[in-house]
């Protein structure tokens, strides 16, 4: 996978809702109604992230989520990363 420019980087993020640029990735913080629901959608994405073979960096504390993508092999953010969010924020909705 290839490394974004940092153009490309701010193109593509100003296509998705309210992922923040930090250090080289892009974050976003979800919550829900318990942890069951967090623990359900953190499965969903889990299945999307295993089929695309590329892995979050995430934490999940009782109904709170913050997910970070960027590819470390790459050194920052690849096409991957933002294909990611995109499902991401599909499953959360």
């Amino acid at each position: 996978m290839e490394k974004l420019s940092t153009s490309a980087i701010t193109e593509k993020l100003a296509q998705l809702n309210g992922w923040d640029l930090k250090d080289d990735g892009i974050e976003k913080s979800f919550s829900f109604q318990d942890f069951k629901t967090a623990f359900a959608a953190m499965t969903h994405i889990a299945i999307e992230c295993e089929v695309l073979n590329h892995h979050p960096e995430w934490n999940n504390v009782y109904n709170r989520l913050h997910i970070r993508f960027s590819t470390h092999d790459a050194g920052g953010l690849t096409q991957a990363d933002f294909d990611l969010a995109k499902i991401v924020d599909k499953i959360i909705g």
